[in-house]
């Protein structure tokens, strides 16, 4: 997986903002800080996501407003739905209150800092900063434990914090990073731009807008935005998406120099492990599993938690032929934290496996997608990618194809083209699919998945001899990519070599 919108590097705001506006009273308004008795266990998360996937599998008769309120219900384990909190776990947010100690944040104890915000925002209902850190602390927490249905809350705090201080750029950093959580890369963009002209240094604006460009397909505007903010404001969260757009031009040693310049600057254990899971990430890309598995463990030795070292150190054993491995460490994932990679591979590993009852267990974490997936549009996500890419290959071509069509008429990236691509070839259509799988590869950005995709369409519409070279090229990048992609790889480089 890319750093992307899952990441969540560290910020700070900046102060200039008109007077305050008058806001209500605490005791006489809805708080986004105190309404939630609890929030509930993962473990509890889990199983309403699989109680409400056995009810949609029995009844299919669940849809809109119904399936909203059942998962809201479910995933808050009976707490209010509107109340307060409780990927990757571990960044700070700008503008936090020296009230209720930034360093709070920065080490990563996400549940610690909403626990102080919130206290602290009772106490001083109108200190807009500390609204403003708590909104993008519960963006956080929601990317952390994969329940979307966080959002809201996240998106009350900040909305406070404008009230209190109009156009101040801490919330609309928060807005921002709110936004390309919830994929509307967008309007990312717009609030990071807003909040660029209060606070040119906004480290979160920053990182947002080169989140956002990247994710809009503008690469060369995303490559300048990212040369902004290394000289506006170095450091692990800039350096690691700079190296991400070098990544998807092609650029790897580039990416890899940066990475390794972020990891020599890491301060505190939470950025090491951000660091060196984004390296693991690059290297298991690169088919170099062993240099993966090492970061990945020094991620691990720098936070033990870290759900995406954990999940690169299980995509790492199956690609390394160590399934077994493999599963036991994607079931500690999803057991924490159910969101559809994960979830799409574990599945594929039981397929793989193919022991007594992993067909009925590779079809739960499917199910558990969907689950997820309703939940998530439920918080206001915008999931089309995920489910293209999940129903392409386990669930309804035909779904998969008008989420890939959705999501590439709203932004064309390399992932986009690739998510059409694969619908189309899936339900029947390799002549329509054939340019897009070319276009996700012309940017020089190195996937064995996407090289697999265009090496498997380019058979179907008879170009044997491309179709060759894609797919010698995906298992001579990473053999091991996908536990069912690489062998279908396999078979049909065997088809192609027999009839030559």
């Amino acid at each position: 997986m890319s750093p992307r919108t899952n990441d969540s590097p560290r910020g700070s705001g900046g102060q200039d903002a008109p007077r305050p506006a008058e806001a209500p009273e605490a005791s006489t308004a809805p708080s986004a800080a105190a309404d939630a008795p609890r929030s509930p266990s993962p473990a509890e998360r889990v199983d309403a996501l699989r109680r409400f996937a056995a009810a949609v599998r029995r009844g299919r008769g669940l849809h809109g407003a119904s399936c909203a309120v059942l998962l809201a219900v479910a995933m808050t384990a009976g707490a209010v739905a509107v109340g307060g909190d409780g990927r990757d776990a571990a960044r700070a947010a700008p503008g936090v209150s020296r009230a209720v100690g930034a360093d709070v944040l920065v080490r990563g104890d996400l549940d610690t800092a909403i626990r102080s915000l919130q206290a602290h925002v009772r106490a001083q209902p109108r200190d807009f900063g500390a609204w403003a850190a708590l909104g993008l602390a519960q963006v956080e927490r929601a990317r952390t434990d994969g329940d979307p249905s966080r959002y809201a809350r996240a998106e009350r705090a900040l909305a406070r914090s404008l009230a209190l201080r109009p156009g101040n750029d801490q919330a609309l950093a928060g807005q921002a990073a709110l936004a390309a959580a919830r994929h509307d890369f967008a309007a990312a963009l717009d609030h990071a731009d807003r909040a660029l002209e209060r606070n040119p240094y906004s480290e979160r604006a920053l990182c947002s807008r080169i989140d956002a460009l990247v994710e809009l397909g503008r690469y060369e505007e995303a490559g300048r935005a990212a040369t902004v903010a290394d000289r506006r404001r170095p450091g692990v969260p800039v350096f690691t998406r700079y190296a991400y757009v070098r990544e998807l031009r092609g650029d790897v040693p580039a990416a890899r120099r940066v990475l390794h310049r972020a990891l020599d600057s890491a301060a505190g254990p939470a950025d090491v492990a951000y660091v060196a899971t984004a390296l693991g990430n690059l290297e298991r890309g690169q088919g170099r599993y062993g240099t993966a598995l090492r970061h990945y463990a020094r991620a691990l030795a720098a936070d033990d938690a870290y759900l995406p070292a954990l999940e690169g150190r299980a995509r790492a054993q199956a690609a390394d032929g160590d399934r077994a491995g493999a599963i036991t460490t994607l079931e500690q994932v999803v057991a924490r934290s159910p969101l559809p990679g994960p979830l799409v591979t574990l599945g594929e590993l039981y397929e793989d496996r193919n022991a007594p009852g992993d067909r009925a267990k590779s079809r739960e974490q499917y199910a558990l997608v969907d689950a997820w997936t309703a939940l998530a549009r439920a918080g206001g996500v915008d999931v089309d990618l995920d489910t293209a890419l999940a129903a392409a290959d386990h669930g309804d071509t035909a779904e998969a194809l008008r989420a890939a069509r959705a999501e590439w008429n709203r932004r064309r990236t390399v992932h986009t083209a690739d998510a059409l691509a694969w619908a189309l070839h899936r339900a029947g259509r390799s002549a329509e699919a054939l340019p897009y799988a070319r276009r996700a590869t012309a940017t020089g950005y190195r996937d064995a998945a996407f090289l697999h995709h265009r090496g498997m369409i380019e058979k179907a519409t008879g170009h044997d001899r491309a179709a060759r070279a894609s797919l010698t090229a995906a298992l001579e990048l990473n053999p091991g990519f996908s536990p069912l992609g690489a062998r279908a790889a396999r078979a049909a480089l065997k088809e192609l070599e027999a009839a030559r």
